[in-house]
């Protein structure tokens, strides 16, 4: 069987970060939603996705596929159902589809004349850009039980201090000598090739990606995830960094999700708690307004690329476009569109030549490539978020 990935209604919700990937590559717990369900399903997957980002992207079709909403994550007894899924029949929960059967020769689907299969076991659903961070925990121990069942962990350290050992494990070539690992509050999983230095304090759930770094001394509050190539110290508090990003100095992040190829300044830090302790509101591209997020602790959003100077002050709630640029003193505004240049004292436009200049050599520093396609990616974010700078 053909299975495809496809953004859904939800992918808007989930803007800033799907402003240059499908919804099916968005980083929570330990994987990416693809990962998961191409690792429950042993196969790989396309995607159906915006048309800017197709070339990246592709979608392959076959005779018979399955497609897939890219906003729910995958549990053994939706994999099951999916991978018995007959012609005409689609699976639903409280009437959003989680999944269906189409041919090739269908060019319309009438979903009145399918068959409904009712799921109604409790299952991940990522609706808002904030339930990445508020889910993270749940996905990490679902990710860290699919990732080493049946598998030994690489030998730890004496001199590492372990705390419930039996939910740490290290994949090949980390290193570590002297921390703190407490697994009492949930797994934490150590990619391969990955650096915990000196003095570092890890309290799960905790995901570590390859060749990722935490520097001397950090403090990490679970339920935290970093990507492949990140790097990270201080103090950091249920935060996703997705990938080949940089957070790496004192200062606190918290209640946060961090795109890939980002950086933050040293002695940066994100409110995640208003002071006066009432509901934090976001903004969401959807409706195009600050919205209540139901959550008392709710930090930063950063979309892909961009980057702050040290000392920088986020307040509760703030979400960051794609590849912007902010510095200064005082708290920025709360909703900073793509490819703006500033701070506190006010924003202008970051000149997409010089943003596509710094993309590709942050990229080259990680030993990544910045391909045309990206940059045609960059390009149209551009120009199709510039209502929100003007």
């Amino acid at each position: 069987m053909n299975y495809i990935l496809y953004d859904g209604s939800r992918r808007v919700n989930l803007l800033p970060l799907t402003y240059t990937k499908p919804v099916a590559d968005i980083r929570i717990g330990i994987l990416t939603i693809r990962e998961k369900w191409e690792k429950w399903l042993n196969t790989t997957t396309t995607t159906i996705t915006e048309d800017y980002l197709e070339d990246k992207f592709p979608m392959v079709e076959m005779e018979e596929n399955v497609m897939i909403n890219a906003s729910f994550l995958p549990t053994e007894s939706l994999v099951e159902i999916i991978e018995n899924l007959q012609q005409n029949q689609v699976i639903v929960q409280e009437e959003e589809i989680i999944a269906f059967f189409s041919k090739d020769t269908q060019n319309e689907i009438d979903f009145e004349t399918y068959e409904k299969i009712d799921f109604t076991e409790n299952i991940i659903q990522l609706k808002h850009n904030w339930d990445i961070f508020t889910n993270n925990g749940e996905a990490l121990e679902d990710d860290f039980k699919l990732l080493t069942k049946g598998r030994k962990s690489a030998p730890i350290p004496k001199t590492v201090h372990c705390i419930n050992k039996d939910h740490i494990f290290l994949e090949e070539g980390v290193a570590i000598e002297i921390g703190v690992l407490n697994a009492s509050k949930g797994s934490i999983y150590i990619g391969k090739n990955a650096e915990i230095q000196e003095g570092s304090m890890i309290r799960g759930p905790f995901a570590m990606g390859e060749h990722s770094v935490v520097k001397m001394g950090t403090k990490v509050y679970g339920p935290t995830t970093m990507g492949p190539k990140c790097k990270i110290g201080g103090e950091v508090n249920n935060a996703i960094l997705s990938g080949y990003c940089s957070k790496g100095h004192e200062g606190y992040l918290g209640n946060a999700v961090v795109g890939e190829w980002c950086n933050i300044g040293a002695d940066t830090n994100n409110s995640n708690l208003k002071n006066n302790y009432a509901e934090v509101k976001m903004w969401e591209y959807d409706k195009e307004r600050f919205v209540k997020t139901g959550l008392q602790f709710c930090g930063l959003i950063m979309g892909d690329h961009s980057k702050c100077g040290i000392n920088t002050m986020f307040n509760t709630g703030t979400v960051i476009g794609i590849s912007a640029n902010i510095y200064g003193s005082n708290f920025p505004r709360n909703f900073i569109p793509s490819f703006s240049w500033g701070g506190a004292a006010g924003f202008k436009t970051y000149n997409i030549d010089k943003a596509i200049e710094t993309a590709e050599l942050v990229i080259k520093r990680k030993n990544e490539y910045f391909t045309e396609k990206d940059q045609a990616i960059l390009d149209h974010v551009f120009e199709i978020t510039k209502k929100y700078r003007n």
